[in-house]
């Protein structure tokens, strides 16, 4: 029995993660697959007192947790299956490089392109450049600007 493909989508804040997550929960419910979601806690500046730089990093690591958990709920209504969470700490390239490595069941890295004249945006600029020959799995990526009618129709 061939196993579930598993859609990878990186988490931030930013709209055209909505539609790359769209677009993968879609293509999943279309194809028995599952979406698994990767938040990632970038590093902040180094604090001169040990305890402040803690609490930051709690704060972030409990603000990365309600966002997953919040995105979680919206992946089982449109995909029909709850997610596969990744919270990790880092640079973000490295660590999409480090989890796709690790987790032998991700299939797909689903992305969206930046609508605006900023260009694609820095992780899908890393990872199609240097980095794709580092990557085991294809990279999907989505137009950022795309309406959810539009997702539904090409998933």
């Amino acid at each position: 029995m061939a196993k579930a493909r598993i859609f990878l989508v990186v988490v931030d804040e930013s709209e055209e993660m909505r539609v790359a997550l769209r677009f993968a929960c879609r293509r999943a419910r279309a194809t028995g697959g599952r979406v698994a979601l990767l938040g990632v806690i970038e590093p902040g500046d180094p604090q001169p007192f040990r305890n402040v730089e803690e609490l930051l990093r709690a704060e972030k690591r409990a603000e990365a947790e309600n966002l997953m958990q919040t995105l979680s709920a919206q992946v089982a209504d449109l995909s029909g299956q709850m997610p596969v969470v990744h919270i990790r700490e880092g640079g973000r390239v490295d660590q999409v490089l480090k989890l796709i490595a690790e987790e032998p069941d991700i299939s797909i890295l689903v992305l969206a392109a930046g609508a605006g004249s900023e260009g694609p945006g820095p992780l899908i600029n890393q990872l199609v450049g240097k980095m794709a020959g580092r990557l085991r799995v294809p990279i999907t990526i989505v137009p950022g600007g795309l309406d959810d009618d539009a997702i539904d129709a090409l998933a």
